[in-house]
């Protein structure tokens, strides 16, 4: 007998909505500001044989990798590089590949992984569940040829094997998007295939621990800190190697993005769990192994960092454009993660573009602060 109740909707997820994303992303000059800070702890590494080794905890666009890829270039340029990046989202997964055969002309001794796996499974590359390990879908992708235009060539062909790996559907629980089969793929120069073949990943379980773990923005803001350190930084903290760091990023408010978002709901706190609440709670969840770790929260001074929206200063004064207020708006419910049902009301009414005028005359433009913290483990003595 057909069931004629009305299915109730899936959940909404505001990260999983590409326009807002990438509007975002194209406006404003986040990822080159965490890609700086990152390469201050790139500057503080000591790699070990046979690679200098890092780790994505959230891959993105590949902006962030791809800079930082360049800055251990030009602290190591004839170190072998292994570099693991998670991403589930396909198209994430096609913007950070076509920006790899630049990194791979400059720096041959590369070799690039990408995963779907979860922030517990992703460092070594292997399901905690023995049936699920059996069924990873791993591919070795050698490119052949000598110039950065041939290996886009090719790594342009992968889609087809993209699009069958990197298939998810939304859960009816969350409406997070769940993979439909973990998928690794494994991409270096054949020419360089005998100088990496002890960095070479073979399969589940052969990826090593790693120099530098990056976790930019790698949870909602309003999750609790109990949630965060348990599913992201816990296992990320336990796949350093001795004397590796681990540069967390996430946003801090106290901006002008804030304000906007206040001037239309005033008692919204999206950040309540900042860096001491987050490191306190990893040392409760590391126990025994916190010894191993230094866990010391910085300074606001040390910690936070300024980003902004590019506007030229001609388009801030008594007339904003429309454009600039769109944008100026897009990044303000981004970054402080307002979903589509709560905007109705503000939007039909013309609230917002109120609000974001008023602060963006206010301050001149629009800037947003993160903050940064390391989680270091001890060097072996």
């Amino acid at each position: 007998m057909p069931n004629d109740l009305p299915q109730a909707p899936t959940p909404f997820r505001f990260y999983d909505n590409r326009q807002k994303y990438l509007a975002f992303v194209t406006t404003c000059n986040e990822k080159s500001a965490i890609a700086r800070r990152a390469a201050s702890e790139v500057a503080l590494l000591r790699p070990t044989p046979p690679a200098l080794r890092i780790f994505d905890a959230g891959m993105g666009d590949g902006t962030v990798i791809s800079r930082v890829m360049r800055s251990t270039h030009r602290q190591f340029p004839a170190v072998p590089l292994l570099v693991v990046a998670k991403e589930i989202s396909l198209e994430d997964v096609r913007l950070g590949l076509e920006k790899l055969p630049d990194r791979l002309f400059e720096h041959p001794a590369t070799v690039f992984v990408v995963t779907n796996l979860s922030y517990a499974e992703a460092p070594a590359l292997t399901p905690h569940d023995a049936r699920v390990a059996a069924t990873v879908e791993w591919r070795e992708v050698r490119l052949t040829g000598s110039s950065a235009d041939e290996y886009a060539a090719q790594i342009e062909e992968l889609d087809e094997l993209l699009a069958h790996g990197w298939q998810t559907h939304p859960s009816p629980r969350t409406g997070g998007p769940v993979v439909v089969r973990p998928a690794v793929l494994v991409i270096y120069r054949e020419d360089h295939g005998f100088l990496l073949d002890a960095v070479i990943p073979r399969g589940p379980g052969c990826a090593s621990h790693y120099d530098l773990v990056l976790a930019s923005q790698p949870w909602r803001a309003r999750m609790g800190a109990g949630f965060k350190v348990q599913k992201v930084l816990a296992p990320l903290a336990r796949s350093l190697a001795a004397g590796g760091r681990l540069l967390a990023i996430q946003s801090w408010g106290r901006d002008p993005a804030l304000e906007i978002i206040r001037r239309l709901w005033p008692d919204e706190q999206p950040f309540r769990v900042d860096r001491h609440a987050l490191l306190a709670a990893l040392a409760q969840e590391l126990g025994g192994e916190a010894g191993e770790f230094e866990l010391g929260a910085p300074s606001d001074e040390q910690a936070v960092f300024r980003y902004q929206m590019h506007t030229l200063p001609s388009e801030i004064g008594d007339r904003i454009g429309t454009s600039t207020l769109f944008a100026a708006w897009n990044a303000a419910i981004y970054v402080n993660q307002i979903e589509d049902e709560r905007l109705d009301a503000v939007v039909s009414g013309g609230a917002y573009l109120a609000a974001t005028r008023h602060v963006l005359q206010q301050h001149g433009g629009l800037w947003f602060n993160d903050e940064a913290f390391v989680v270091a483990r001890r060097p072996q003595s």
